[in-house]
């Protein structure tokens, strides 16, 4: 056509590409905000705004936090199964009378996971790194008809090498035995081929959890992840907590200066309690092979009450609720229940967290319980392993110790690894789920909440363990820091709003 040049061509494809840039910073601006907090959305939108094309592929890579709808709906199968085979429960169990704040909590958390609170459980603490595997060989070698087993971070090297062997002789007398590791949490570790070739010589079932691979996984964001730690042999006992099934040095300096070692706290768990941390796992397991192995019959266990044993010392029941969390539930779980045992209480409260990342709700219950008087000890490392998760935790030191949060670190090269929370005492919440933007938004977490005096005098002992192994950090004292590490921490501090 005599009219059309090539100059005429670049206007076109100039207009083009201008109305498509308008048309997702529209769009961005219109459907990014919605149920996001409004840091994290700005975050996004200034993302988009800056590199417009690139931007808007990072955020449909990691931009949705849920897991898809499909998954989403196995989790509300799950949630109602287990919901409608415990509905009597509320009923029956006779909550303390003080203090009068534990009810709403227990209800709170009914509300969130539909797991109840039930009573006549037994705990026994393990931490003792080395020694929580030799426990947990012991109980699979008693197994009667299955073993279960979720972990984040799973690996076949000589020191859990018991809990695989165990898990073979399970198998070789005819125990169900169901594996789940999370993909990215354990592949990166060198016992990764070695676990999976073990797996498959023991005959046992086992699948990777949120596979990387979309012919496995499906399309998601590849940073969402399974962060629970867990084992449940028979419905009678689980152990779970922090620790993961691998060599407590496999996060050492590559230079091998020094060996980073971690401090866990693992639970073992025997009652009821231990039909629901199996729940949990069942519903992972049908979340990655449309299994679903929940029955009303599978949550019979939450109403068989324990045969009294004869020793004395074992005579302990204590009321246990679990609160499951993740991107599988509509709503983030943990940091409810964390706020809501933060602002419930009056005299003291502990926290022990490896990554202290707190979103502006979690900042402010916890200044504002030490401005209102309340005795705030947070116990965290010295040294960290997570470079911007370490430096953004740093960042909030300052604020924390001007409201008179009393902060002690846990000296290198240990990494206090432990997930707890004490408040008065009254109540412990014990599990996997450290207080970041990550196990808030992105990775699936299990927590534990026991209401009981006594045991919270158990955790105290924990407690001051910690303690005789830290030092106290001063307000003055980190004031003097070194400019260089104000610089990388506040940067840090900007990226966990995207975690």
């Amino acid at each position: 056509m005599w009219w059309w040049s090539p100059q005429d061509a670049d206007w076109w494809v100039t207009l083009v590409l201008l109305l498509v840039n308008a048309a997702v910073i529209i769009a961005a601006a219109v459907t990014i905000p919605r149920k996001r907090r409004p840091t994290t959305a700005l975050a996004w939108l200034l993302t988009i705004f800056l590199i417009p094309y690139l931007g808007f592929l990072i955020f449909l890579l990691f931009g949705t936090n849920h897991l898809s709808s499909t998954r989403r709906r196995k989790q509300a199968e799950i949630d109602r199964i287990i919901r409608d085979a415990t509905k009597s429960i509320d009923h029956e169990v006779v909550m303390p009378s003080d203090p009068d704040w534990i009810a709403p909590l227990v209800n709170l958390s009914r509300e969130l996971s539909s797991i109840p609170v039930v009573p006549g459980n037994r705990i026994t603490l393990l931490s003792s790194y080395d020694r929580s595997f030799t426990q947990i060989a012991r109980e699979i070698d008693a197994a009667e008809e299955r073993v279960h087993m979720l972990y984040y971070t799973l690996a076949y090297d000589e020191v859990t090498k018991p809990v695989f062997d165990a898990l073979e002789r399970a198998v070789q007398r005819g125990v169900s035995v169901r594996v789940l590791y999370d993909h990215i949490g354990s592949i990166r570790y060198s016992g990764y081929r070695q676990m999976k070739r073990r797996l498959k010589e023991i005959g046992c079932e086992h699948r990777p959890v949120l596979s990387i691979w979309p012919w496995q996984g499906g399309l998601q964001r590849i940073d969402l992840r399974n962060h629970r730690k867990m084992v449940i042999i028979d419905d009678r006992t689980a152990f779970m907590g922090s620790q993961n099934l691998i060599d407590r040095r496999y996060h050492q300096n590559a230079s091998g200066d020094a060996e980073r070692r971690w401090k866990d706290l693992f639970l073992q768990v025997d009652g009821p309690i231990a039909a629901a941390v199996n729940g949990v796992f069942m519903s992972d397991w049908f979340g990655e092979t449309n299994e679903q192995l929940v029955s009303p019959d599978e949550m019979r266990p939450f109403r068989e009450p324990l045969v009294e044993p004869s020793d004395e010392r074992e005579r302990s029941r204590y009321l246990c609720q679990l609160i499951p969390s993740g991107p599988g539930y509509e709503h983030e779980n943990n940091l409810r229940i964390f706020n809501q045992l933060i602002y419930s209480a009056k005299e003291r409260i502990t926290i022990a967290s490896p990554y202290l990342v707190p979103d502006d709700s979690l900042l402010y219950a916890i200044t504002t319980a030490a401005q209102r008087g309340v005795e705030v000890t947070l116990y965290v490392s010295e040294v960290g392993d997570q470079f911007f998760a370490f430096h953004a935790q740093r960042s909030y030191y300052e604020s924390l110790l001007e409201a008179g949060v009393r902060i002690r670190l846990y000296r290198r090269p240990y990494i206090l690894h432990s997930k707890h929370l004490t408040v008065d005492d009254a109540v412990a919440l014990v599990g996997s789920s450290n207080m970041d933007m990550r196990s808030f938004t992105l990775n699936a977490e299990l927590m534990m909440l026991v209401c009981s005096e006594e045991f919270v005098e158990r955790m105290r002992e924990v407690e001051n363990g910690y303690r005789q192994r830290s030092h106290e950090l001063t307000l003055e004292e980190w004031r003097a820091r070194p400019i260089a590490g104000r610089a990388f921490d506040n940067i840090a501090r900007l990226t966990s709003v995207l975690q």
